[in-house]
């Protein structure tokens, strides 16, 4: 059985949810539709010529990408140009474009931990935060006969979350009444009498991103046709959410051992580097894409080192009268995110005929001579 497009989204939006995003980012469906069963999924750093062949030969009707292929509203589509050949050839091929961004650099899993990951970066912090989850109150009442059942499918769920806390909730026994009218099925009861009957009241936590799974779990697990429960909004703030990670390498190394390290790790022939590479290095700072505007962060943060792409030349300038190192990587090093949320994903598909492929078309525009 093949997965519906909506679903495999779904269950990718688990890893990166569309709020993460920065205002703006050109992010979700760009492309086709998710109306239809996904035989295989392709995941690209970008969509270009090549990377649309690859899905076209290995049958994937989806792809996720990390970088987006229509930036700004369109004002025509005309086929004779090099953009417009290419969703030419997407549409002709019914292969759907999804593009996951800056909810991908944010989420944890993502690419920044990714990066951080392959430095062996430890006690990670953010270099910017960006998001704050908001908390409401979920307040259900229930038989006592359903109480633990009704618990249970709300922390499945993934409610109950306070910090490093799972499975909170405060419960509190009394009497419920109630009144079936004409035409109800009543669980408990008679139409027409009234009803006295012990519930508990069960409160707990709900965050956003899984506020609507753990209803539809409330409604699936409780006995009553008509369920009584409320959301309240708190002004209690849950989990932050960044941009970019710092952390700390297992031991100090110099800045020379740690471009090293960054060139096999991330598979990239060569770098830029500003700063002494005798330099010790033991605090380091990550952010795929581009980074420059992050140098005053990392300064901050009390990072030795900036890892990341795309450094201009006064940028440079700034960090080296700053006092701060910086390793260039490039950009295309977000490529990272291929096998990772191909992993992910084929995780979550398991039971599903539907294949998740990391595609093996290097992206890289430059040539290192």
């Amino acid at each position: 059985m093949f997965a519906k497009g909506q679903t495999v989204i779904q269950l990718f939006e688990q890893l990166a949810p569309k709020h993460y995003a920065m205002p703006d980012d050109k992010i979700g469906l760009q492309l086709g539709s998710l109306q239809k069963e996904i035989h295989k999924v392709l995941v690209a750093l970008d969509v270009t010529d090549e990377v649309v062949e690859e899905a076209i030969q290995q049958g994937a009707n989806l792809i996720i990408a990390h970088h987006a292929i229509i930036f700004r509203p369109l004002a025509h589509l005309q086929t004779d140009t090099p953009a417009g050949r290419l969703y030419e050839k997407l549409i002709k091929h019914d292969i759907a474009v999804y593009i996951a961004h800056t909810n991908l650099d944010v989420a944890e899993g993502g690419v920044n931990d990714m990066m951080a990951d392959k430095l062996g970066l430890t006690e990670l912090t953010h270099l910017e935060d960006v998001h704050t989850e908001k908390l409401q109150k979920l307040v259900v009442f229930v038989p006592e006969t359903h109480h633990q059942a009704v618990l249970d499918a709300l922390f499945t769920a993934g409610a109950g979350g306070i910090g490093q806390y799972s499975h909170c909730s405060f419960n509190i026994p009394g009497t419920g009444t109630f009144l079936p009218q004409e035409g109800t099925h009543p669980f408990i009861g008679e139409v027409g009498k009234l009803e006295r009957v012990q519930e508990v009241r069960v409160e707990t936590i709900v965050t956003a991103s899984v506020q609507r799974k753990a209803v539809q779990a409330l409604m699936k697990a409780h006995p009553y046709e008509e369920v009584a429960y409320d959301l309240y909004p708190m002004d209690l703030k849950g989990r932050v959410f960044g941009l970019g990670r710092v952390g700390k390498l297992p031991a100090a190394t110099t800045l020379r051992e740690l471009t090293e390290l960054a060139k096999q790790v991330f598979d990239v022939p060569t770098v830029r580097v500003v700063g002494d590479l005798e330099r010790p290095i033991r605090k380091v700072a990550v952010l795929g894409g581009s980074g420059g505007r992050y140098m005053r962060h990392a300064l901050f943060a009390g990072a030795d080192v900036l890892v990341t792409g795309d450094i201009d030349y006064h940028t440079a300038h700034d960090a080296l009268a700053a006092g701060l190192t910086l390793i260039d990587v490039g950009h295309n090093v977000e490529k990272i995110m291929k096998r990772g949320v191909a992993d992910y994903l084929a995780a979550q598909l398991v039971k599903t005929d539907t294949q998740v492929l990391a595609s093996e078309v290097d992206t890289e525009p430059f040539q290192f001579l």
